[in-house]
């Protein structure tokens, strides 16, 4: 399987707190990925880096068949070259209709005429149709989103996201506050996005990521500690040590 994104080498500091510290990690282009470790061993930093939120102090981010170097872009021409983000906090327009968000989200031309003027064509429809029915809301397309569950609203929002067709989909602890259905929901969604794209879910529910049923990378002040099977690395003394000991 070919590699989507290659971090290599890159630290960053914040005013003399190392956050991330010659973190070298790799992604295949259909791959689901799990990112765990102690609260502060740089998870949610990572993200920011690959986004553009941040800026490392040194090293390389590459990404795409083409190579190209992350480091410089800003977040938005970064989310362009196909890498979408979900934050642990949902964020859809509570207002609008499920349908009218994933309607806003849809990968279309984007220019400030186009969003002004855009009627959505047949195959518009269609695509959100077809969308909301893999993410479990196909029922729910004409509610307004504000009337939604926690769990639905996650739903929603991965499904704004995959409307956009990222290669790469970063997910911030998708499985907090759901009830179990909600979160063995979460999991179907995640591993069949993970068919046609890279994955990377960063999440403390040990139970959760077991089953992603994935490799499993644990951070520790900002470095890799392990990586493996989830049976692999929470076997590892290391690990036990700094995280799962506590």
């Amino acid at each position: 399987m070919s590699t989507l994104l290659e971090v290599s080498g890159v630290s960053v500091n914040f005013d003399g707190f190392q956050a991330i510290n010659n973190l070298s990690f790799q992604i295949g282009s259909a791959e689901m990925r799990a990112i765990i470790g102690p609260n502060g061993a740089g998870k949610t930093t990572f993200m920011d880096i690959v986004t553009g939120k941040t800026r490392p102090d040194e090293g390389r981010i590459i990404f795409g068949e083409k190579s190209k170097s992350l480091i410089g872009m800003n977040e938005a021409r970064i989310a362009r070259e196909g890498i979408g983000r979900k934050f642990q906090k949902p964020t859809v327009f509570e207002d609008q209709t499920v349908q009218e968000n994933l309607l806003l989200s849809l990968k279309n031309q984007r220019g400030p005429l186009a969003v002004l003027f855009y009627k959505p064509t047949e195959a518009d429809l269609a695509k959100v149709s077809s969308l909301a029915d893999d993410i479990g809301l196909g029922k729910e397309l004409l509610r307004k989103s504000g009337e939604l569950s926690h769990g639905q609203k996650q739903w929603l929002e991965i499904g704004m996201l995959l409307a956009q067709e990222p290669r790469l989909l970063l997910v911030d602890e998708p499985a907090a506050g759901m009830t179990p259905e909600e979160r063995e929901h979460t999991t179907d969604i995640l591993v069949e996005a993970a068919k046609t794209r890279a994955v990377v879910v960063v999440e403390h529910d040990m139970e959760f990521v077991r089953r992603l049923n994935c490799r499993v990378t644990v951070l520790h002040e900002g470095s890799v500690l392990a990586e493996g099977s989830l049976d692999h690395v929470t076997a590892d003394q290391n690990v036990i040590d700094v995280y799962l000991g506590r």
